[in-house]
């Protein structure tokens, strides 16, 4: 017998508490299922499966880091919407280790949930680039580089990567200024 009151929504947000306790990758559906207190076989009426439960965690998530962003950047520009949407991303991978790796997932064409949450996180990062007269294709080429630079940092510090004596606050403000500088001078290309 299912369990009262529960349903997809309710499935996925306790999802997402339960990877931020134990890590995303050790969040299965037996685990979940245990949490919630009903049969493994109970949860697949809510999700279809481990893939399915994925896909729906990354688009809660990437719809909670979207909010972050678009937040952290209204009524900035250029260097302090930069600076806002670096420190809220780094901050809800601080406070959500265990949902954040499932914000590097593709949106799923056929869930336009998934899809309007990526459009909303990154339209907030376009917006931040047009201060800086970065538009178009170049646009999708330094939203990368940003998202790879804010990614790669705070994966590796969540692994404990960094270990030389030097504060790595610090060392964050200043690959945010480097971005800054290299946005200001980006290559505009035809095309």
């Amino acid at each position: 017998m299912p369990r009262v009151g529960l349903n997809q929504q309710t499935v996925v947000r306790e999802a997402a508490r339960l990877a931020d306790e134990v890590g995303y990758p050790q969040l299965t559906l037996a685990a979940l299922a245990a949490r919630l207190g009903v049969a493994l076989p109970s949860l697949y009426k809510h999700v279809r499966g481990a893939d399915a439960l994925a896909q729906k965690l990354s688009a809660l998530v990437t719809a909670e880091l979207a909010t972050e962003l678009t937040t952290a950047a209204a009524g900035r520009a250029g260097v302090d919407a930069l600076r806002a949407i670096a420190a809220a991303y780094r901050s809800y991978a601080r406070r959500h280790p265990g949902r954040y790796p499932a914000t590097q997932r593709v949106p799923d064409p056929t869930d336009p949930e998934h899809v309007a949450a990526g459009e909303r996180a990154v339209g907030a990062i376009y917006a931040v680039l047009r201060g800086y007269g970065i538009t178009g294709d170049d646009a999708v080429d330094a939203t990368r580089a940003l998202r790879s630079a804010l990614h790669g940092f705070v994966a590796l510090e969540a692994a404990g990567g960094f270990g030389l004596p030097r504060e790595v606050d610090r060392s964050y403000d200043q690959l945010v200024d480097a971005l800054d500088i290299a946005f200001a001078a980006w290559p505009r290309r035809a095309g």
